[in-house]
């Protein structure tokens, strides 16, 4: 028998969830089924995979064999990593998180098994959507995940995307303010002048790089961080984004063959102080995706790379 005792970094999570990252050999499905046959307990007590766990909750699993899956680490690249922080530059077409269980080869899932024959565990930090593909960060114990969560949220984490725009943006450089308001039925935001019940403000700062053949390659930076912000908004502006089915421009997309949109979480920077707990070391770094294919295939390689990451290289343990 194995037991795994809840820490507070998992409480509110649903079981099947927090069994799928302890045991990422495991199928969703073999889960399950090992919870109706009470192979899995919590406290001593038949569970249900949608509970929702707290601090303390000691999980007991006896599990047969037969469960064990092939585990996918392909959706993703490690870009940087030491003892408490992992930065993956995600594939387009990889979940970061599944909130219903369902989707078991999601980002953290699959980072999960990257790690687990070194006994290590991580968490997200922050998300990105699903056809969008770059950087994202992953925290390996509670105190950076805590520390990083709230230096995003503090806005001291700077996220910076690169994406091509259809047509001529103009002005070269500004700001693309708006209240955004998100349809949940549809999975559609919406961006109003005006305040409206249930929207939030929204803010991007966007400069082109480079102009070809009708498209514009732009950098956005986030100062906010909602839903489908950039997407959205450079579509209201007049800028779809290329390959986006949801905003986008279905003729452009027609004809330059995409079907999921150009944009990639390409650089971030950490403005903190080196007085943050536990992450200190990384103020002042910024880690860059070390490709982005778009660009190549749009705009030859005519842009500046920018810089490295932390020490200007990957560090592994």
């Amino acid at each position: 028998m194995q037991t795994y005792i809840v820490g507070k970094e998992d409480a509110g999570k649903r079981l099947d969830r927090y069994m799928g990252e302890k045991r990422p050999d495991l199928s969703r499905i073999f889960i399950l089924k090992s919870l109706r046959l009470k192979k899995i307990r919590r406290n001593g007590k038949r569970a249900e995979g949608s509970d929702r766990l707290e601090a303390g909750d000691s999980i007991d699993c006896r599990l047969a064999e037969g469960g064990a899956r092939p585990v996918r680490t392909d959706g993703f690249s490690v870009v940087y990593e030491d003892e408490h922080v992992l930065i993956a530059d995600k594939k387009p077409g990889v979940l970061c998180e599944d909130q219903t269980g369902k989707e078991t080869n999601t980002l953290e899932a699959q980072v999960n098994a990257y790690l687990a024959p070194k006994g290590e565990t991580a968490r997200l930090c922050h998300r990105i959507d699903y056809n969008t593909a770059g950087l994202v960060v992953l925290a390996k114990d509670a105190p950076a995940l805590a520390a990083l969560t709230a230096a995003i949220r503090d806005r001291l984490v700077e996220k910076r995307y690169l994406c091509v725009a259809v047509g001529d943006v103009r002005p070269a450089s500004g700001t693309l303010s708006g209240q955004l308001f998100k349809d949940a039925r549809k999975n559609r935001v919406y961006v109003t002048d005006t305040p409206v019940k249930g929207s939030r403000t929204a803010v991007t700062r966007y400069r082109v790089m480079d102009r070809r053949g009708g498209l514009s390659l732009v950098e956005c930076t986030l100062v906010t961080g909602r839903t489908h912000q950039i997407r959205c908004q450079m579509a209201h502006a007049g800028w779809p984004l290329l390959g986006d089915e949801k905003y986008g421009q279905r003729e452009a997309n027609h004809r330059c063959r995409e079907r999921r949109q150009l944009l990639k979480a390409y650089r971030i920077h950490f403005a903190f102080s080196p007085e943050t707990p536990v992450v200190g070391y990384l103020a002042g770094q910024t880690v860059t995706a070390p490709r982005v294919s778009f660009r190549e295939t749009y705009f030859g390689n005519r842009t500046s790379r920018g810089q490295k990451g932390p020490a200007g290289s990957e560090r592994r343990k």
